[in-house]
């Protein structure tokens, strides 16, 4: 690799990060991100590395080096959280997380001194904030999105209460978590060296990551720290109060994250400020309901998230709050701030369907965005049957568009005739 100049390696390596669903539209300031998180030599190496999970032997091979020193290189991605490792029966595998939320988040969520992060930090606003691609591709890219809202627990009436799935409770993903980790919040930390503080004086110690990601970001370069479950309950509440939104994964089965998100900081958020009525994550299965004792006192107004609710004047010339069902999350922040407690939490009538897991989500993104090819045709990643099995599985459950869809990006006969029976 030796013929490979530095810009070829980082361009070689924003190739790479486009060949999966999720990616990071190349420019100027993507360039100058990769050259702060990578070496030169990083962004040779990575540049070859799979999409799905490898060993060190595999990485080994596609180097050319000794399984020993691949390991080596790889132990350094993961202190720098540019690789996460897992174990699948006893092998220790890798691989690169997605820029978000992954590598792009990691760099910033704890304080560290090998990086410049005020320089890193300026350069994340001028791609996420001031340039529209990467935030238009990740968020609007896919009818299925990457993150969804958990409703704020707390305000649900009783009736609520007994209707809501586990999965739609983020108690729940905090129980049923293997490991959480706790680290620093990635868009608060930005924008504080982008000289624009968290609005709301929200706190930074919020960011909770899930089972492997955790237990990878804790053991490798101390990215997070491993808390209990009562610690983490501990974190929802003071998020509760704080008035910020609970955002996970978007899917019903170990999410690897839950964010607290304010609306001044988080580009999720931004986004559904920016882009309005369009809605970059999943929303709640829940809406706001305004009795009509309403008061007008503009609280709600004040604290909603994504500028969802607004002061009107009704027939008697009373003021009232009124809700944008096409932007309102569900989050349920509302119903805690009115002082008259006249807003409640009432299921949609059209419920939100979500991914059973990461697989499901990847591939039905992967259809959508016409980059199911790039995923089954992954070499190295899938030659196992394994899986390949995984993938064609969650294809088969799929309503028969989304299968012709795939079929189509497949170009495979086989694919068809799986779908035929």
């Amino acid at each position: 690799m030796g013929h490979i100049t530095s810009k070829d390696a980082y361009k070689n390596l924003e190739e790479r990060i486009n060949w999966f669903t999720q990616g990071a539209p190349p420019s100027e300031s993507l360039y100058k991100i990769l050259q702060v998180l990578y070496t030169e030599t990083e962004a040779k190496w990575v540049a070859l590395l799979p999409v799905r999970p490898f060993t060190a032997k595999k990485a080994a091979k596609i180097w050319q080096i000794s399984e020993g020193k691949a390991e080596a290189l790889l132990e350094n991605l993961c202190q720098k959280a540019l690789l996460v490792d897992s174990f699948y029966n006893g092998v220790r595998q890798f691989v690169m997380p997605p820029p978000m939320a992954g590598f792009i988040e990691f760099a910033l969520m704890r304080t560290r001194g090998d990086i410049d992060q005020k320089y890193l930090s300026e350069l994340y606003y001028q791609y996420m904030n001031v340039e529209e691609d990467f935030v238009k591709d990740l968020f609007f890219a896919t009818e299925t999105r990457l993150g969804r809202v958990y409703v704020q627990e707390p305000v649900l009436t009783n009736n609520n209460t007994i209707h809501i799935l586990d999965y739609e409770r983020a108690s729940h993903i905090i129980e049923e978590a293997t490991h959480i980790g706790l680290g620093t919040c990635y868009c608060r930390h930005k924008m504080s060296h982008t000289g624009q503080s968290c609005a709301i004086d929200a706190p930074w110690d919020v960011c909770l990551t899930l089972g492997n990601v955790a237990r990878s970001l804790a053991e490798h370069g101390q990215h997070a720290r491993l808390i209990d479950k009562q610690e983490a309950m501990d974190v929802l509440e003071r998020s509760y109060a704080a008035n910020l939104v609970q955002m996970g994964e978007n899917v019903r089965e170990d999410p690897a994250f839950i964010c607290n998100c304010c609306g001044c900081c988080c580009e999720a958020l931004q986004a559904a400020r920016k882009f309005s009525p369009m809605q970059p994550v999943a929303t709640t299965n829940y809406l706001p309901k305004i009795a009509q004792e309403c008061i007008g006192c503009g609280k709600c107004e004040k604290v909603c998230p994504v500028l969802a609710i607004s002061m009107s004047t009704n027939a008697e010339g009373k003021k009232i709050a009124q809700v944008d069902h096409e932007v309102c999350l569900g989050c349920g922040i509302c119903v805690r701030s009115c002082p008259k407690k006249v807003i409640e939490l009432v299921r949609r009538e059209v419920q939100v369907i979500t991914p059973v897991n990461s697989t499901h989500r990847f591939v039905l993104q992967a259809i959508e965005k016409g980059t199911l090819q790039n995923l089954i045709f992954d070499n190295q990643a899938f030659a196992n049957h394994r899986a390949m099995a995984a993938v064609l599985g969650v294809i088969l459950k799929l309503p028969p568009l989304k299968q012709m869809l795939a079929s189509k990006q497949f170009k495979s006969i086989y694919l068809d005739k799986l779908l035929s029976k």
